[in-house]
């Protein structure tokens, strides 16, 4: 290489040497420019190291020239002199015009286009054929990197009119290299199994078809390292290492056989947990916020989970930039870790102002009132991520982001900027669906959830099936004070054909209004009061059952109902619709007062709880408990407002409504107590894990009605375990699933596959 590098020194001095010759030193009176043609006189001129009135030499020249070249601007630069006039003569290097792509199915162009602009080449650049080299290298990196060994690249460069290239870039993909072996090397105390679960890559299997985790790619196997490592360091081996990996291609270079070599050491115990530095807080509670305790094995994960617990605690007392290190005395005799947590909590931090971003419809009023960080104050983290939360629950956003950027010039101020992304909240809409109860739906609406920007939810429906046509207007005001008091009300007509929801055989139409309070009583806790009327109007068929008939014959067919409610809510969970962590709980009481038709109440709990256990994995519970009785003069609750159970809303793999006690015709007929809990792991999706609008999960459901006069015997308890999806569409919610009854009785009614279209759930 040395070689080559002194035969090119000389013959550059060679080709220099006679235009150095040919110049003796004079003083330029002018200097011209030729042979320019897209480059302006002005960047030439830039990078000349001599100018007008300088004098000129040998050394000048060479200097000349070889800054000239350096531009890697032209390809061929001569100097000349006329009198004392200064010639600079060039050839310019050739423009890319074009630069296509064929071949490349795996990378976009746009993709590829973008990569190869990184090392300067793109259209509109000037053309270097020694870039050609780097351009094929880099698009091997980028297939390499995919696990595409065998891809080939082949450019061709067209010259063009007007000193212009075309580039033509044919790629040959090749296959997909897939692992055949990943081995291990050093594990002692860890099998190959335990350590093939926990990292993605692995040999080709049952679901490699859609997991794609059979394919070699560099970046996950880089991936998987660093999930080895973290996997041995929260199980206390502190001195684990990756000594090296191995990747072997078979000469087809289509397997791959991955080898990772590495060292487990000893595990290492907690000794002693201390907290140093300056904090303001009270030691004890700070103590609390650390997950790892003496005597438990080191763990980086619970270390750093307990760093961030420190830091969100003291950031709530405004110390939002507060360092917390955690530094580990390691004794290899006893193999222990003494761990100390350092904190310096830094200058106490107010907020200047905060600032709204992409609410072009929204008023500005209607995301501050959702504040709880206040401007003027020190910053709190809780209340900054509450406020955060609260933006999402709107249901105006499809995604809120927040940042917290210092003050310029400061060091104890910040600015709170949360940035949205409206989405469409009126709409005139017309959809159809299907429910395996209800028959076909027909859905009409003009709703506006947020009208005008305000905040405020208006909406007229008309809703058509088997079961139900229903025509409403509703209204509500989620601040009626600024306090966030609300008040809505609306009025209804509904005709109902109880038959068509798998009921005892007889209808209704009803009319009615009702207003509706709501007051909160702390941040996560909220109570809502209010009243209805509604008229309605019982109809039999020829084969109504004779508990229909009995209670026509002694209540008649027409009632009038004036009813008081209130419900006390307490709702912590992320978001409203599909939410992945927090709790729900709400309990509902509802009167008939004495003075209507009929006399009676009804009293409804309903429980959900999430907890993520993993990043991709989330508990469900839910539960539903519903009683329901008459007073005065009426012994029972009225028949038509009876409990429900079984089909996609409570009790899987069981027909919609068809559990508890029959009517005497043998139907469905509810009852005046129910129970129902629902357990579910709901789990991600292939290619879909980061998309909110679907769901998939993993149930196990169990329930029943009782009718009055039964007590509640858990013998009588139905319970089924299957599969749900759950998709967010413009038609609504689209829900399938697919159970199977682990607990039936004869006379049930069993349907394992269930499937709702354009329908929504009150959860």
């Amino acid at each position: 290489m040395k070689k080559y590098r002194r035969l090119f020194i000389i013959l550059l001095i060679m080709l220099l040497q006679p235009i150095a010759q040919a110049f003796e030193t004079f003083v330029i009176e002018d200097i011209r420019l030729k042979g320019l043609k897209r480059i302006e006189a002005g960047t030439v001129f830039n990078y000349l190291p001599v100018t007008v009135g300088q004098p000129f030499s040998q050394e000048e020249a060479k200097t000349a020239i070889s800054i000239l070249f350096k531009t890697g601007f032209f390809k061929n630069v001569r100097l000349e002199r006329d009198g004392n006039i200064l010639i600079v003569r060039v050839e310019e290097r050739p423009a890319i015009s074009k630069m296509t792509f064929t071949g490349n199915e795996e990378i976009e162009t746009e993709d590829l286009t973008r990569s190869l602009k990184t090392i300067g080449f793109a259209e509109g650049r000037l053309f270097n054929r020694s870039l050609l080299e780097k351009v094929t290298l880099e698009l091997q990196r980028q297939y390499f990197d995919l696990g595409r060994y065998a891809v080939q690249v082949k450019s061709t460069v067209t010259p063009l009119s007007r000193n212009r290239v075309a580039i033509k870039i044919d790629i040959s993909e090749g296959v997909i290299a897939r692992i055949k072996k990943i081995n291990f090397v050093g594990n002692h105390t860890i099998s190959d199994d335990e350590l093939l679960d926990e990292i993605k890559s692995s040999t080709t299997g049952w679901f490699s078809f859609f997991t794609k985790n059979d394919k070699y790619s560099r970046p996950q196997m880089a991936a998987d390292v660093e999930v080895l490592r973290s996997y041995y360091l929260d199980r206390g081996y502190i001195n684990f290492n990756i000594d090296s990996t191995q990747v072997s291609i078979t000469p087809d270079k289509k397997e791959v056989y991955i080898t990772i070599n590495l060292t487990e050491g000893d595990k290492y115990t907690i000794s002693q947990v201390k907290l140093l530095g300056n904090f303001g807080i009270p030691k004890p509670e700070l103590l609390d916020k650390i997950s790892i305790k003496a005597g438990n094995l080191f763990s980086r994960k619970q270390i750093i989970k307990s760093q961030e617990a420190i830091k969100e605690r003291i950031g709530d007392e405004g110390y939002y930039f507060a360092n917390i290190n955690a530094v580990p005395d390691i004794d290899p005799d006893k193999k222990t870790v003494a761990l100390s947590f350092f904190i310096d909590q830094g200058k106490r931090v107010y907020v200047r102002r905060i600032n709204f971003k992409g609410n072009t419809k929204t008023r500005d009023e209607v995301l501050r009132r959702e504040m709880r960080q206040m401007e003027g104050g020190w910053i709190s983290t809780r209340d900054v991520k509450r406020s955060l939360a609260r933006l999402e629950r709107l249901g105006y956003f499809e995604q809120v982001t927040v940042e917290t950027p210092r003050v310029p010039n400061t060091d104890d101020q910040v600015d709170i900027n949360y940035t949205v992304v409206e989405q469409p909240s009126s709409n005139i809409m017309a959809s159809i669906g299907y429910a395996q109860t209800q028959g076909i739906v027909f859905n009409g609406s003009l709703t506006q959830e947020n009208f005008l920007g305000s905040g405020k939810r208006v909406s007229l429906t008309f809703n058509n099936s088997q079961v139900n046509t229903t025509y409403s207007f509703s209204y509500f005001n989620p601040y009626l004070t600024i306090d966030g008091v609300s008040r809505g009300f609306n009025v209804f007509y509904r005709s109902t054909d109880a038959e068509e929801a798998n009921l005892s055989r007889y209808t209704t139409d009803a009319y009615g209004t009702a207003i509706n309070y709501g007051l909160p009583i702390t941040e996560y806790n909220n109570i809502n009061f209010g009243a209805a009327f509604d008229h309605t109007t019982l109809k039999q068929t020829d084969f109504t059952a004779d508990e229909v008939l009995d209670f026509i014959e002694d209540n008649g067919d027409s009632y009038n109902s004036y009813r008081l409610n209130a419900r006390l809510r307490y709702d912590t969970r992320n978001r409203a619709l599909f939410p992945s962590k927090g709790m729900l709980q709400s309990i509902r009481a509802e009167v008939a007062l004495p003075f209507s038709d009929l006399s009676y109440y009804k009293l409804t709990y309903r429980h959900q709880w999430l907890y993520p256990f993993t990043k991709d994995y989330i508990f469900l519970f839910k539960g539903q408990l519903g009683f329901g009785e008459g007073y005065g003069d009426n012994d029972n609750l009225p028949f038509f407002e009876n409990f429900t159970a079984g089909g996609p809303r409570t009790v899987r793999g069981f027909r919609e409504n068809s559990l508890g006690p029959p009517d005497s015709e043998g139907r469905p007929f509810g009852g005046n107590l129910k129970v129902v809990g629902n357990a579910e792991l709901i789990m991600p999706i292939p290619f879909l894990e980061k998309v909110r609008s679907v769901r998939f999960s993993a149930f196990v459901d169990v329930g029943n009605v009782y009718g009055t006069g039964e007590e509640f015997d858990n013998s009588q308890l139905r319970y089924s375990t299957g599969l749900s999806l759950i998709t967010l569409t413009p038609l609504g919610l689209l829900s399938f699933s697919y159970a199977i009854p682990l607990k039936s009785q004869e006379n049930d009614e069993l349907e394992r596959f269930q499937f709702t279209i354009g329908t929504t759930f009150n959860w």
